[in-house]
């Protein structure tokens, strides 16, 4: 006689709390109740919850919302590594910005990491041979988030992007594990060259608010961009780089930047006469 097929439960701890967080919510604030009993106390696992959550917010009348969580769904079940990224990214948000209270509002609220998840969906469409939906799911993030990613471009976890509008991440970018950026970041080219022409983003980096990195450049492990600067140069791991053009003003600051989000730092410069100090 054959045996009786076991399932055993897996431990979430990232869903768990979500999930306590949107019971919580959902007692206090009844006008959020059905959307979160949709998108969150109706589903069984996290991953559930983010494709129903990105298809409502990606669907069009050409594109409806059934037909995207299907496909999100797909990639979830083709890719676990989708869903292991998802959490880091989702941890990150959570540990990294003093804004967010609990693991629940980054994936309900935050476009920065609606914009990341939806990206990760089209980078494997992309790895799958299927261009032109990859292409038209960039499109619609873009449209929707004002975040675009080329679907292409490298990606690793623990990601944060905060705030997300006017970012903009190009074909040939990599983005190592544990970098945060801030809004109006731009991975960009320098032209019209072809081939290898976006920057390389190490683990751990900082990228301040409005930052422009361009070209085929390095910016090294655990190293610091400030705001509103343009760089064209590479810099060394551990260093902070600011200005326009670009220079080396100093270390980072600490072991973890992309962690302690420290934006201030000493440029050597007197505030009072503007020259070197």
């Amino acid at each position: 006689m054959s045996q009786p097929t076991i399932r055993l439960a897996i431990h979430d701890p990232v869903w768990t709390e979500i999930r306590d967080a949107a019971a919580r919510l959902a007692n206090s604030e009844p006008v959020l109740a059905s959307l979160l009993y949709a998108s969150v106390l109706n589903q069984s696992r996290l991953e559930d919850s983010l494709a129903y959550l990105l298809s409502q917010r990606l669907s069009t009348v050409e594109t409806p919302a059934l037909a995207m969580q299907q496909l999100i769904e797909a990639a979830f079940q083709d890719d676990p590594d989708i869903g292991a990224a998802m959490r880091s990214d989702l941890v990150a948000v959570n540990e990294r910005d003093p804004a967010c209270k609990s693991l629940l509002e980054p994936l309900l609220y935050f476009k920065g990491f609606h914009a990341l998840q939806g990206y990760r969906i089209a980078n494997w469409l992309l790895r799958r041979g299927r261009r032109g939906l990859a292409m038209y799911l960039q499109s619609r993030i873009s449209e929707v988030f004002a975040v675009d990613i080329n679907p292409a471009a490298r990606i690793g976890r623990g990601i944060f992007i905060d705030h997300g509008t006017g970012v903009v991440v190009g074909e040939t970018a990599v983005i190592e594990d544990g970098v945060s950026l801030l809004q109006g970041v731009t991975l960009g080219g320098t032209g019209k060259e072809s081939g290898d022409r976006h920057p390389k983003i190490r683990k751990g980096v900082l990228i301040g608010a409005n930052a422009s990195i361009l070209g085929n450049i390095e910016i090294g492990e655990c190293a610091r961009v400030g705001a509103g600067s343009v760089v064209l140069i590479n810099v060394p791991a551990n260093c902070t780089a600011a200005g326009v053009p670009a220079r080396i003003v100093g270390c980072a600051g600490s072991d973890t930047p992309a962690r302690d989000m420290q934006q201030q730092f000493d440029t050597g410069i007197s505030p009072e006469t503007g020259s070197d100090l």
